[in-house]
């Protein structure tokens, strides 16, 4: 096992005005890396979010659902309205010191409150700063709010991402994720940058853009996106096939000796040849979709990875969350939570051979870290309560 003290991130110091995924991942993967995150958190955005999510009076529910997501894991919660005048001294001093400032707001908001980009690299010339945005800091749609569906859409993908002609909303958030994996990869870059010319920047990074790679594949194959092969039109690249029990089986044997295979496996050697026949694909089709309903998921998972095709049971939620390669990689942990069962969260998705990421702690209450991060600031948390720098109101 890599040793703890070669955590990559050691020593790095984020200040993260996040509220959402897409912000929060760059954080996450910093803080689980070993960087000291300090995650500013707006009385009104808490509020805000009990209304969309609801909120718990069962004290142990109400931490428990605090503790379950994994993207606030390791980091310190300061609780303070930004926007209120009593906080100025403590946030800029805490900006001061920092390498990276995360924001999600919608551009402008954070210069309104008075940490707009231009006034914190004045106050912090090598501070990279951070904005992830709907759709990016310019451009037409620079003002507009929006989430993960909304950012497909406007990428284009929406449309295509479930294959069939009528576009529906995703059931996962993809980008969210897309957009968060970019923004992380933006700030290393900035921070990498720093080190040659000394000085911080400021990174743009929108949902909307983060999405736009999901037409790299389609891009490739034709100059005009408008002739790709129209959704929900079979092609023997591979399905999704309903299977005797119930469940379902994804099958990707669109190279031509994975193609060969699978025919040979499922007992339709002559369909090999017509893997570039369009004419006969409705039949095959239709063929290999009563072929499938005579056994269950396991025996043609069982059948189809003998015969080495590319074959993949469509697993649940739970079902993924469980399974042993997914255990054996590490990928699923158990995260302490005091006078509680452990939470289940995800690691960071990758494995560095010499940097391990340190040991994961669950998000507490908001606030929960004040006293601590105020102290070290320099601060009386007391004063800064009765100045009202702790409530929802601006100063």
């Amino acid at each position: 096992m890599p040793d703890r003290d070669a955590a990559a991130l050691d020593g790095l110091k984020i200040v993260d005005f996040s509220r959402f995924l897409p912000g929060a991942y760059p954080s996450w993967i910093a803080a689980d890396m070993g960087a000291e995150v300090v995650r500013i958190e707006h009385p009104r955005e808490i509020a805000k979010h009990a209304a969309m999510f609801g909120r718990d009076d069962d004290p142990a529910q109400a931490a428990r659902r605090r503790a379950r997501p994994s993207y606030p894991r390791n980091k310190r919660s300061l609780m303070i309205n930004p926007g209120h005048a009593a906080a100025r001294p403590v946030l800029e001093k805490l900006i001061a010191g920092a390498d990276v400032l995360i924001e999600d707001y919608r551009p402008g908001v954070m210069a309104a409150m008075g940490y707009g980009y231009e006034a914190m690299a004045a106050l912090n010339p090598r501070l990279i700063y951070l904005s992830v945005s709907f759709a990016g800091q310019d451009g037409p749609y620079a003002g507009r709010a929006g989430h993960d569906p909304m950012a497909l859409a406007l990428a284009g993908a929406l449309g295509r991402l479930n294959g069939l002609p009528l576009p529906s909303l995703p059931g996962l958030q993809v980008a969210d994720v897309l957009a968060g994996a970019h923004a992380s990869i933006a700030m290393l870059l900035a921070l990498a940058a720093r080190e040659r010319s000394g000085r911080g920047q400021h990174a743009d990074v929108a949902m909307s853009d983060a999405s736009l790679p999901l037409l790299l594949v389609g891009m490739g194959r034709e100059d005009d996106m408008g002739k790709l092969p129209p959704l929900g039109q079979w092609h023997p690249k591979g399905g999704v096939w309903l299977c005797g029990d119930g469940g379902y089986i994804c099958t990707t044997d669109m190279e031509p000796a994975y193609w060969r295979r699978f025919c040979a496996a499922v007992g339709r050697p002559e369909f090999a040849g017509l893997q570039h026949d369009f004419s006969r694909h409705a039949e095959v089709e239709s063929e290999l979709r009563a072929l499938f309903l005579t056994r269950s998921r396991e025996e043609w998972f069982a059948l189809l990875s003998g015969a080495e095709t590319q074959a993949m049971p469509v697993y649940s939620p739970e079902e993924a969350l469980a399974h042993p390669h997914n255990l054996a990689r590490g990928r699923v942990i158990e995260v302490p939570l005091a006078g509680q069962e452990p939470v289940r969260q995800l690691s960071l998705p990758f494995t560095l051979s010499d940097s391990a990421p340190v040991a994961p702690r669950a998000a507490g209450a908001a606030g929960a870290d004040n006293a601590a991060v105020l102290g070290e600031l320099g601060f009386d948390p007391a004063a800064l309560e009765t100045a009202g720098a702790f409530s929802e109101e601006r100063g």
